[in-house]
């Protein structure tokens, strides 16, 4: 029997008002250890979405200081993405799976029968992959990405965030002078600085989180494991045989989605 949206999703909304400032979105983010918040009206209504990417996006790093009076003068309103992507609670867990590929997006809402019923996002399928009794049989090396958007530990935190989103990455690998990766910075990392704004003396090396690494052979559960226990959506891909080398790729919570959604995986059948 096929799994539903409603057998994943986690009921209830996190949200935030519609006049709140892109400081308050950040200590909100920071607080329930989420990627997005929904935004609604002052009839509690859902209206939007706001997430720690749209925060970077808006360049609110931006050292100039008339900008940045701008930015923090912005609300939840003025940089939501909206309207939000809704599923029904009695489609298959493969729909919802495809709908997040196609449009590019981390969550969904749920709705049931009309009405709200909660969320499901990213991070609930890789949990789902954690739970299943039966390990799948891909190994990391069959879903990872090979491309790593990469940095110099000196390199200036503000330079770091507009790379990351004109990439269109949630993060960047930190490397020293003969390549040896030292951390990761995170849009995670970025969310105290909203409020504040950045020392142009800040670099990657001050604020960045050690990087969590998995083998390339590893299987696709570990990864899922692993993620879920430390609170990670991304591993750096090494080989263990080969330890000195350049990490070989990335693995994301993205990637394991897109693997749930091929034909023939466990949640396809």
């Amino acid at each position: 029997m096929k799994k539903l949206v409603r057998d994943l999703m986690h009921p209830g909304l996190l949200t935030c008002r519609l006049d709140a400032t892109l400081g308050q979105v950040s200590v909100l983010l920071t607080q329930q250890h989420v990627h997005a918040l929904i935004v609604v009206d002052r009839d509690g209504r859902p209206i939007g979405i706001i997430s720690d990417y749209d925060l970077m996006a808006g360049e609110w790093l931006s050292a100039d200081p008339k900008s940045l009076a701008t930015m923090r003068n912005l609300t939840a309103g003025e940089l939501m993405s909206s309207p939000i992507d809704t599923i029904e609670a009695s489609m298959p867990l493969g729909v919802a799976a495809h709908t997040l590929i196609e449009k590019d997006v981390n969550r969904l809402l749920v709705t049931e029968k009309g009405a709200l019923a909660g969320v499901i996002s990213t991070s609930d399928f890789i949990s789902s992959i954690a739970r299943e009794e039966k390990p799948l049989r891909e190994t990391v090396a069959d879903v990872m990405s090979d491309a790593i958007l990469v940095c110099r530990d000196k390199t200036p935190l503000i330079s770091a965030a507009r790379t990351m989103t004109q990439a269109g990455w949630r993060s960047v690998l930190v490397v020293d002078a003969k390549g040896k990766p030292e951390g990761v910075v995170s849009g995670k990392d970025l969310l105290p600085y909203v409020e504040n704004g950045v020392d142009e003396k800040l670099t990657v090396q001050d604020i960045m989180h050690p990087a969590l690494t998995i083998d390339i052979h590893a299987r696709l559960r570990e990864a899922a494991d692993l993620m879920i226990q430390k609170h990670y959506h991304r591993l750096v891909v090494i080989d263990q045989d080969d330890p000195q080398a350049f990490p070989l790729g990335i693995i994301s919570s993205f990637d394991i989605v897109a693997a749930m959604a091929r034909p023939g995986s466990t949640w396809q059948k």
